[in-house]
């Protein structure tokens, strides 16, 4: 199920806001990588030929979906990149349990909630990573119900291998921390906040996720993400001069350009400027002069982020991506995860979302109303 409505993405873009604190990576050691890489050729399964263009390049059109349980950040970092077959199959049976319990008809006998509100129960001893994201995109009141949630349920698996995190470097698995520099901005953007008001607080401030021009979260990108709600899913066309990726979540659309180079640093576009060149069967796409209200985690003038998609069989493209910024990171950071190729027949559908958004309009009557309730009050002291 993929939803092609949405309610106000006012709380959902809270979920996606994080500021990490580590320490500048380092490379993992050759013993690990070794490890990592025995395990790989045990667990590699056998791929159908790969599909490929007239020109002999790989095909990598089609509708793929990127969903999964894993998080772009290791929960734990003591955890190993790579994890057991079991307790990848716990994760996903803990994962179904709480969609099983969501998708419960309610009692119409019930009490009512306690003021304020109340957290749904986990059918888990501790919350899952996706129950965690789900509290905070629909809260305790109102917001998103199981009937808008699509997130997948399964753990990601590259080349066989379950994983903790989709970042393989560092080898915590977190995005290395921010720079004096970027903590300062970090602070100047949090006192112009509380200054002018949040993004909710003035129908001029109303971000870009929330008036349904670009999505929440980086599903998009790049790099392309995973929200963990729904509509995680991609059309890719393909061409000798340009390949364009269509994104199911606000019909966000990049053009990946086969030819020519950047423009200037002032030319700034809503997803950067993507520049692809082939390296062997691996498509590499380079895309810098992001916009200021679309990097990624406050990183967007010096952002680079590189993409390497390889497809690895019918139903499989492997995707890894490296975010580099010395402004505002201490450490470049690689991660990867994998499209898969979606049932045949299933489609990605439009996102008619501004059509039937009455968020706004629902602020401002609000809005309104207080101030009619004011105005009443004065008159009557």
């Amino acid at each position: 199920m993929r939803i092609g409505l949405t309610l106000t993405g006012a709380l959902l873009a809270l979920v996606f806001v994080s500021v990490n604190a580590q320490a500048p990576a380092s490379a993992p050691t050759p013993a690990a990588a070794g490890a990592v890489a025995g395990q790989a050729r045990a667990a590699t399964p056998k791929s159908a030929a790969v599909p490929r263009m007239p020109d002999g390049r790989p095909d990598l059109q089609g509708n793929w979906t990127n969903a999964t349980i894993t998080p772009l950040e290791r929960l734990n970092p003591k955890l190993p990149l790579v994890i057991s077959e079991e307790a990848a199959r716990d994760d996903e049976n803990k994962t179904r349990a709480a969609i099983e319990l969501r998708e419960q008809n309610s009692d119409p006998n019930r009490a009512a909630p306690p003021v304020g509100g109340e957290l749904r129960k986990s059918p888990n001893a501790e919350p899952t990573y996706l129950e965690r994201l789900w509290q905070g995109g629909a809260g305790v009141v109102g917001g998103y119900n199981s009937f808008w949630i699509d997130p997948g349920d399964r753990v990601l698996r590259v080349d066989g291998q379950p994983r903790s995190s989709m970042i393989i470097d560092p080898p915590s698995g977190r995005v290395p921390g921010y720079t004096d520099a970027a903590r300062t901005r970090v602070a100047a953007a949090a006192a112009v906040r509380k200054q002018q008001g949040g993004e909710f607080d003035h129908p001029e401030l109303r971000p870009n996720a929330e008036r349904c021009i670009t999505s929440f979260g980086n599903n998009a990108g790049p790099p392309m993400l995973p929200n963990y709600f729904y509509n995680n899913s991609y059309t890719i066309v393909q061409s000798k001069d340009a390949i364009v990726i269509l994104t199911e979540m606000v019909h966000d659309a990049r053009v990946v350009r086969m030819t020519g180079t950047h423009p200037p640093a002032n030319t700034r576009k809503w997803f950067g400027d993507s520049i692809g060149r082939w390296d062997g069967d691996t498509l590499v796409i380079e895309t810098t002069n992001f916009a200021p209200t679309h990097g990624f985690r406050g990183a967007w003038e010096n952002l680079r982020v590189t993409e390497r998609l390889t497809r690895r069989d019918a139903r499989t493209i492997n995707y890894r991506f490296t975010v580099e910024d010395p402004t505002t990171f201490t450490a470049p950071f690689t991660g990867e995860l994998v499209f898969n190729a979606m049932a045949p027949g299933e489609m990605v559908y439009e996102y008619a979302c501004h059509e039937a958004n009455y968020g706004l309009e629902g602020v401002m009557s609000g809005a309104r109303a207080q101030e009619r309730e004011a105005a009443k009050k004065k008159t009557q002291q």
